[in-house]
């Protein structure tokens, strides 16, 4: 487990942004894949930041992460009554220190961008438009694939500083054949 300080996780302010985020997330990604509010909902996922994770939730390195569990409907022991829960695992740590290191980038529009980015790979393993257990290969496609979408879902968004995190990811948004050479290099 990563040793936790309490300047890790965010404040309460930093808190009430990334929940802003998020509801402006699930509205844009709802929209860019005309989905209803009732298959919105059977989207069966949380957002939780650093504060409640559980210890194997926590990664070096990445600003968010995906975890797939299998739950099962209140009082029920039936197979067919299981399904995909996805928790998408934010990374305070990380996301913070990205922020001190770049200052051009600030919280609003990086976490928007963080969980619109992780939105979309949880619309597209629900449709099985993804393997959630793919190859590396299939993985790193699939990032080039989300990072794609991503920037077409925000490009249009009116949001102070948006612009920035684009640029920040743009490296993502390339063929990919050209991403793998770029992240072998450690562009």
């Amino acid at each position: 487990m990563l040793n936790q300080k309490e300047n890790d996780n965010f404040n309460k302010k930093q808190i009430k942004i990334v929940n802003q985020a998020a509801e402006m997330a699930e509205e844009l990604v709802s929209d860019y894949y005309k989905l209803s509010s009732s298959q919105w909902l059977r989207r069966r996922y949380d957002i939780k930041t650093l504060a409640d994770l559980l210890p194997e939730e926590i990664v070096s390195g990445p600003f968010a992460q995906i975890i797939r569990y299998k739950a099962h409907l209140k009082d029920s022991c039936l197979g067919s009554s299981a399904y995909d829960f996805y928790k998408i695992c934010l990374q305070d740590n990380s996301i913070l220190a990205a922020i001190r290191d770049f200052k051009a980038i600030k919280l609003s529009p990086f976490t928007l961008y963080i969980i619109t980015h992780e939105l979309i790979h949880i619309v597209r393993f629900s449709e099985f438009l993804q393997n959630f257990n793919a190859s590396h290969e299939e993985k790193l496609e699939e990032e080039t694939r989300v990072h794609n979408s991503t920037h077409e879902i925000l490009k249009s968004v009116k949001l102070q500083g948006l612009s920035n995190v684009l640029k920040f990811y743009h490296k993502w948004c390339v063929p990919v054949d050209e991403f793998d050479e770029l992240h072998l290099q450690g562009a």
